[in-house]
C-alpha cells in the first residue's frame, strides 16, 4: 500500500496489519510513487523466489 505524505514524498507499507500494533509496517519512504512502486514490485519478487 503507497500513501502520500504531507512532504510530498510516498511510503509504502506493509499490505496487512502487524499483530503486535495493529498498524501497518513501514517498508521504505520514496520521493516518487514510480520508485515506491518499483520497491513494491521487488518485494514481491523476493516473497516469491527467496522465501523456503
Amino acid at each position: 500500500m503507497i500513501r502520500k505524505l504531507r512532504s510530498g514524498e510516498y511510503r509504502l507499507y506493509s499490505r496487512k496489519k502487524d499483530p503486535k500494533t495493529g498498524t501497518r509496517r513501514n517498508l521504505g519512504t520514496f520521493r516518487t510513487r514510480r520508485a515506491a512502486e518499483q520497491h513494491e514490485r521487488e518485494i514481491q519478487y523476493f516473497k516469491r523466489h527467496f522465501q523456503k
